[in-house]
């Protein structure tokens, strides 16, 4: 009798936060129809203050901009792709012979597309899928590097569910729910042998998030803590203190690889 092979299970899809600043009604329509809710939280915005604030409310993945707009609000809103360079900045424009000199900004600041009005409506969803900061994350780090010790398909299955979060918060028993174990017999497998602890590796990659995240000239320390669901900075800082023996302040200058090698030693 063949043996029947259960399918690997998923990490859960954490729906990527979009923010759109789009004055004007033909791109709202184009941005609502064009992003499935099932995989997109949005939020559209009319003017540039409540475009900038949605950067400090909660970790924002990709980041639309309106190129078209008449005064100098969507040069503004193009500008902050410097400030927060971890979002995935998305243009829309008509391209009409005008626009060359925005396209031509969107080069210089680093936008990850510019995609065409009233046409590029299906390509969004793609778009949002491979230039958002959490999809980039976890694709980053879909191995776990061979310095954690993470040998067993029950340990790659586990780091591949932490990833998908990037950063957020995850607990034991969600892990545990998605790879259809108990949470005790999840915690005490995932620690065979020389392995860190599951607990460790969820605080490993939040801090690799929290790396990432404070070299966007946008974040403080303090807003890096509260995008990434630690209680406070300090908070943050005694996570990186104990997980790799630094402060959060230092992180800006940490790259993945030292905070993996910091975590090792």
């Amino acid at each position: 009798m063949l043996a029947v092979r259960r399918p690997a299970p998923r990490p859960a899809e954490v729906p990527a936060r979009v923010v759109a600043f789009a004055p004007r009604p033909a791109v709202q329509a184009m941005v609502r129809s064009g992003l499935p809710r099932r995989h997109v939280r949005l939020a559209v915005t009319r003017t540039l203050a409540k475009f900038r604030a949605s950067f400090a409310a909660e970790l924002v993945d990709v980041a639309v901009v309106d190129l078209d707009t008449t005064d100098a609000q969507s040069e503004h809103a193009m500008q902050l792709a410097r400030e927060f360079p971890t979002v995935g900045f998305l243009g829309i424009t008509a391209f009409r012979a005008g626009d060359a000199g925005r396209v031509s900004l969107c080069a210089d600041l680093d936008f990850a597309d510019v995609l065409a009005e009233r046409i590029d409506g299906g390509v969004l969803p793609h778009a949002v899928a491979a230039h958002g900061f959490s999809a980039r994350f976890a694709t980053a780090f879909a191995e776990a590097p061979a310095e954690i010790g993470l040998t067993t398909p029950l340990q790659a299955a586990a780091w591949r569910c932490i990833v998908a979060r990037a950063g957020r918060p995850v607990l034991t028993q969600d892990v545990a729910r998605i790879l259809g174990l108990t949470r005790e017999h999840l915690s005490r497998t995932f620690a065979a042998g020389r392995a860190p602890t599951l607990k460790r590796v969820i605080d490993l990659v939040r801090l690799l998030a929290a790396a990432e995240l404070a070299k966007s000239p946008g974040y403080a320390v303090g807003d890096v803590a509260r995008l990434l669901g630690f209680a406070s900075s300090s908070h943050l800082s005694a996570t990186a203190q104990r997980v790799i023996g630094a402060k959060a302040s230092s992180l800006v200058s940490l790259r993945g690889v030292e905070v993996i090698g910091r975590f090792r030693q």
